[in-house]
């Protein structure tokens, strides 16, 4: 018999596709769909370090001094409505009450600051674990690569420091020695990786000679750095690996299991053809391995990382050194 069961973070699931965080995970009506149509945990939408900050400024005062350059407050929106926190909090314990399925709570933090206490209301909510969505734009020149990496160790240690549920961390590609980040990020306390987070980008309307949005969601190709780092850090890490960012297919959520994910995180594709897509690809992943024999998804994952490949040059390449390095 087929067994699409994983273990991810410590916490057992029935297969490895996971709702990611997005605006379709702020509501209960949707949580409880998302878990109808299959997907084995819901990671909510991101509750952010400036809200924490906005609404909680009289709190984090009694804890005493913080760093004095506060000017990314600036960039901040200051019209965030009071009860944020509170609903984000109310969306955890209904979340607990309605759904079966573990439920990740998520928190976007850029800094190290004294925010880290809403980790412990978090947990105290109900909340199955944490991911914390990490990002440092490596743009100011002032600061060396260790100084911004530093940043994530120390949220991680003062997080880990408050809670006992377990904890994730999605990142992005932006270090100068990814490799090395991600295992050392793994032997920390926490219990597993998401690789990678899409940012936003800004674009340039031509037209109208002004700064403009890009695409939000992402496009079905965009799983491939994904899919490498995964490949080339599988079996080097100490924690789980779980997969983000252009996961639209079952095709693809085979390649990143085969690759050594042991979750997959779906978002941008739920917004472009439903929650409906779920069903299909356990039954698509669950054909795939009867086909080929599979019983279970360890029988399987791994198998074409970069450590068990018998070219894993293959995942290092960063050349087109055959198709464009030829000409006839």
């Amino acid at each position: 018999m087929t067994n699409l069961n994983v273990k991810y973070l410590g916490l057992n699931l029935k297969n490895p596709i996971i709702a990611g965080s997005s605006g379709l995970t702020n509501s209960i009506e949707n949580l409880k769909e998302l878990e109808k149509y299959g997907a084995a945990a819901v990671v909510l939408k991101s509750i952010f370090e400036e809200e924490i900050y906005l609404e909680y400024a009289h709190e984090i005062k009694k804890l005493g001094p913080m760093d004095n350059n506060l000017e990314f407050l600036d960039y901040y929106d200051y019209q965030i409505k009071k009860d944020n926190l509170t609903h984000y909090l109310q969306l955890i314990r209904d979340a607990k009450k309605e759904l079966s399925i573990p439920i990740i709570a998520s928190i976007n933090c850029v800094t190290a600051q004294e925010w880290s206490f809403f980790a412990k209301k978090i947990e105290e909510a109900g909340a199955d674990a944490i991911e914390l969505n990490i990002f440092v734009l490596p743009s100011n020149l002032s600061l060396r690569s260790e100084d911004n990496e530093r940043i994530y160790f120390d949220i991680i240690s003062r997080v880990t420091a408050k809670i006992k549920i377990p904890i994730s961390v999605k990142i992005s590609p932006y270090f100068s020695n990814l490799g090395a980040i991600i295992r050392d990020l793994s032997f920390t306390e926490i219990k597993g990786l998401v690789l990678f987070n899409k940012m936003y980008s800004p674009d340039i309307d031509i037209f109208e000679q002004k700064i403009s949005g890009s695409d939000v969601l992402s496009q079905d190709t965009d799983y491939k750095l994904s899919l490498r780092w995964i490949a080339m850090m599988a079996n080097r890490v100490n924690s789980d690996l779980a997969a983000s960012t252009g996961v639209h297919s079952w095709e693809t959520v085979i390649k990143m299991l085969l690759a050594g994910a042991t979750t997959v995180q779906l978002a941008s594709v739920l917004y472009k053809d439903g929650f409906s897509i779920i069903p299909n690809m356990i039954q698509q992943v669950r054909q795939w391995m009867i086909e080929n024999d599979y019983h279970h998804i360890s029988d399987f994952r791994g198998k074409l990382s970069a450590e068990n490949t018998t070219n894993p040059s293959e995942f290092e390449r960063v050349q087109f050194m055959r198709n464009f390095g030829e000409h006839k």
